[in-house]
């Protein structure tokens, strides 16, 4: 699978996204990784409807589109990477952050939104600045320059969603994320339909 990810180049540093392909994930940033990781792949698995937009934009960098995946090859496509990247601000339950942690692959986030809510930066995974792809990318830059700190983190990621259990998961994204994406979700409707009341937008950028 991994040989499949990084179109035969197993050998290089491999970034996975998944889910939507859609402006409001913000993955054009994830080209600003790309240009300071010259050796670096990114495969982005999913369908949305900015797909042919980000296929132009991405023309000519190190990027393979894997469309949707599922079942065993999407578990697959998981585990074969070295970091899950989500650049997303607008991210509510966070449910590929924590099937790529139950891999023991790392996520580079953002502190926006439900991801910080799942990863204890700095140490089952990293957080950057909302919308600044250069903090991002040396967030990205930080884990793959330092194999044994990457190898640290995913031990821990995958022992922190060993730990929870499918109980406790569900318990927590019920009594926990649940309120705070409703929260994000009505704060980002009333900084659209009131710009002048937006001073509230951003709480989870902590």
């Amino acid at each position: 699978m991994r040989a499949e990810l990084s179109d035969k180049n197993s050998e290089a540093p491999l970034l996975l996204y998944v889910g939507r392909l859609g402006n409001e994930k913000c993955l054009k940033q994830l080209k600003i990784v790309l240009e300071a990781i010259p050796e670096a792949r990114l495969a982005l698995v999913g369908k949305g409807p900015a797909e042919d937009e980000l296929r132009a934009h991405f023309a000519g960098t190190k990027t393979k589109f894997m469309g949707l995946m599922q079942g065993q090859r999407l578990s697959e496509a998981f585990a074969s990477a070295d970091l899950f990247v989500m650049p997303s601000d607008s991210e509510t339950l966070g449910f590929v952050v924590i099937e790529s942690m139950a891999s023991g692959v790392p996520v580079v986030g953002v502190r926006a939104g439900g991801v910080p809510s799942i990863i204890t930066d700095g140490e089952t995974g990293l957080l950057a600045a909302p919308r600044d792809p250069s903090d991002f990318a040396a967030k990205v830059k930080t884990l793959l320059d330092d194999r044994t700190k990457l190898e640290g983190m995913a031990a821990l990621a995958y022992a922190e969603m060993q730990r929870w259990g499918w109980e406790a998961a569900t318990s927590y994204l019920r009594n926990v994320q649940y309120p705070l994406a409703k929260r994000n979700f009505e704060e980002r409707q009333n900084a659209e339909t009131n710009p002048l009341a937006s001073s509230n937008v951003g709480a989870f950028d902590e």
